[in-house]
């Protein structure tokens, strides 16, 4: 089977988040749960996408193909990715699997792909909630800063969303992850408005889920969902760029459609090998 190294959210190398991809593209279902962690542990990226395709619904070739799409962090199975997705249907229309949109089947609904001419694509994702919420005890501790802001983007992506001081705050964090670890499902994101738009950014985030084994995500597609809406009120603007990391760094372009979040970016493919016939 083949398998495949993505940096999603880039155009370069060495770049963005990279995403396991593996397509199981003779199966009608997937392996054993556990056979699809230990893949995912064995590559030890935050995130591997294991994808296989389903009947098409509709007729003709304008029908939309369907794929049956999951998740796994090196520790656990996850609800919503936006990075691994972008990754597979990078794969998908490199491979000449597909060659328009792609509709995934996922945890979280159907999920489409889209293409663009430039080689990007824009994925629509549900919009996360932006929930009022007390800011855990112990959370400025773990962070280490102030938050201006705190609110929980719902149970589907599970995470705190927190407004720090500066651009500044954010490229400096140093958490305790493992405080971290113990406040939320998932973790954190922390974000704040870009010093210098000029620069070709609006605002600025980095995002830490120890509690799923993930100690920082370097570009993290789940958590626009939740970065659009709050940025987009407060900047005034339904389409917005952000930029998140910190060793690593990729841009997410979003786009707010009420309850639906487009999210666009480029992908590359930086490893291209073959999984081995396991016991």
């Amino acid at each position: 089977m083949k398998i495949r190294t993505v940096d999603a959210f880039t155009t370069t190398p060495f770049h963005g988040n990279p995403a396991g991809v593996l397509l199981l593209e003779t199966a009608t279902a997937f392996p054993p749960a556990p056979w699809l962690q230990h893949v995912a542990a064995e590559l030890n990226l935050s995130e591997t996408a294991f994808a296989h395709p389903l009947p098409t619904p509709g007729a003709g070739p304008e029908a939309t193909p369907l794929w049956a799409l999951r998740w796994f962090t090196p520790t656990t199975e996850v609800d919503m990715c936006g990075h691994a997705t972008l990754a597979t249907a990078h794969v998908l229309r490199s491979t000449g699997l597909t060659t328009g949109p792609v509709d995934f089947s996922t945890r979280s609904g159907i999920l489409t792909a889209t293409p663009a001419a430039d080689g990007a694509h824009t994925l629509d994702f549900p919009t996360a909630p932006l929930l009022p919420t007390e800011t855990p005890t112990g959370l400025a501790e773990a962070l280490g800063t102030e938050p201006l802001t705190v609110l929980y983007t719902g149970d589907q992506v599970g995470d705190y969303l927190v407004e720090v001081r500066s651009e500044k705050d954010v490229r400096a964090l140093a958490p305790d992850l493992k405080a971290l670890a113990a406040l939320s499902r998932r973790g954190v994101i922390a974000t704040a408005r870009a010093e210098d738009p000029s620069q070709g950014y609006d605002f600025v985030s980095r995002c830490f889920f120890p509690a799923v084994g993930v100690d920082e995500d370097p570009v993290t597609g789940s958590a626009h969902t939740a970065l659009a809406p709050f940025w987009s009120d407060r900047l005034g603007r339904a389409e917005l760029t952000g930029l998140q990391g910190g060793r690593r760094t990729g841009t997410v372009r979003t786009s707010l459609h009420g309850d639906r979040t487009h999210l666009t970016g480029h992908a590359v493919t930086v490893l291209d090998g073959e999984l081995l016939p396991t016991p």
